[in-house]
């Protein structure tokens, strides 16, 4: 369900034509024997096939991680993690609580803002993913993608610092709402893209056909306005729906030219690492992994679902940094356009337990936030943090 707000500024009409998504496209018999964690060959943004890295030089093929400190500890279910544009401190969810928490990046002291009223935190949902407006100098709005009673949905809130500590966030302002929710794939990563729009990664809530539906929210990649309304230039007319077919989408992020990137909870076999195209079709629940159907994008690279449960992607200098769950490692994806240039690496293997969002920090370094108290991890006192990490 669509909650409309105000009209939608007549400079956003554009806003369509910024991202021109490079993708892999289906695959076809003759590529199946490529190494286990590559993609298919690309297509353009008008389904043209092309080779998406002909033109392209490729980020170098193995690089390195280092952690630099531990920023903040002793947090509780930490999922989304925005950075405030000041260099101040980093915003911080908490699914199971509701609550988002201010960490100053120096001193790793937390201060609650406030709770967010509307939560029902079951299962994999909660207080999920949270974005700064595009604004946010100006408007301080706070989005937070989370669980409610009968649904997920997408809310925006004031921060008034003026105000004591708990007490910080206005009442939440419902911009959309609708997407199905489960005990398990809630989806919940949200991003601001270049071109100005709203990305909400959404999970088919374990109802397997919602994800081909066109007319369910449910196993998409959605692209709304600030205030809640499809995107002008969505491939869909009049829907908020991007792309379909996917599973679970736990991760979103860009590359220096505006191309979209979204990484992808398997079943049993594959999870995935994809390239956007808007309308695509990522194949689930009739394809999990590469497949030789050339009616489903096949995904960049993939993983074992030991290896990765992915869930937070981050671009820095020609490379994909994702978190992984399950396989509780950092995996390092060097792109060539928009395919893998070479095999993905896996960094701290076992080191942190299971690691759910990373965040580009400037520069060559990245956010890292562990999620060993989400039910599933094996949680120590003060286990889960935000690290600081060099990456190449």
């Amino acid at each position: 369900m669509i909650v409309r707000r105000r009209a939608v500024p007549a400079v956003l009409a554009v806003a369509g034509l910024l991202l021109v998504a490079g993708c892999s496209s289906g695959g076809g018999g003759e590529d199946l024997p490529a190494p286990s964690w590559a993609g298919g060959s690309s297509t353009g943004s008008d389904g043209s096939s092309a080779s998406a890295g002909a033109s392209e030089s490729a980020a170098p093929a193995t690089g390195s991680v280092k952690v630099v400190r531990t920023v903040a500890e002793g947090l509780k279910s930490p999922w989304g993690l925005a950075p405030l544009p000041d260099g101040s401190g980093l915003l911080v969810s908490d699914r199971d609580d509701g609550t988002i928490s201010k960490v100053d990046q120096k001193t790793g002291r937390k201060t609650e803002l406030g709770a967010v009223s509307g939560v029902s935190a079951a299962g994999e949902g909660g207080l999920l993913g949270i974005a700064l407006s595009p604004d946010f100098a100006s408007d301080h709005m706070i989005y937070a993608y989370f669980t409610s009673a009968s649904d997920n949905r997408v809310v925006r809130m004031l921060w008034d610092r003026s105000k004591p500590a708990g007490e910080q966030l206005g009442a939440p302002d419902t911009i959309f709402k609708g997407i199905p929710k489960g005990f398990i794939h809630n989806g919940g990563r949200i991003a601001f893209g270049p071109d100005g729009m709203l990305y909400a990664g959404t999970g088919e809530s374990g109802q397997r056909g919602l994800a081909q539906d066109k007319d369910s929210l449910g196993g998409k990649i959605l692209r709304l306005t600030p205030e809640g309304d499809p995107a002008p230039g969505n491939p869909f007319p009049g829907s908020p729906v991007y792309t379909y077919g996917h599973r679970n989408v736990q991760g979103l992020a860009w590359d220096d030219h505006q191309r979209l990137f979204a990484s992808e909870f398997g079943q049993d076999t594959w999870d995935e690492l994809n390239a956007i195209k808007p309308g695509g079709d990522y194949g689930w629940p009739d394809a999990e992994g590469r497949s030789s159907d050339a009616k489903y994008v096949n995904p960049i690279a993939q993983w074992h679902t030991d290896d990765a449960s992915p869930s937070g992607i981050a671009y820095v200098d020609g490379v994909i940094w994702m978190a992984g769950l399950k396989g509780g490692r950092l995996w390092r994806i060097p792109l060539k356009g928009t395919v893998a240039g070479a095999e993905p690496q896996a960094f701290l293997k076992g080191e942190y337990g299971r690691l759910r969002t990373v965040v580009a920090a400037g520069g060559d370094k990245v956010w890292l936030v562990t999620s060993n108290t989400d039910g599933r991890g094996r949680p120590k006192s003060g286990d889960d943090r935000i690290l600081e990490l060099q990456v190449r």
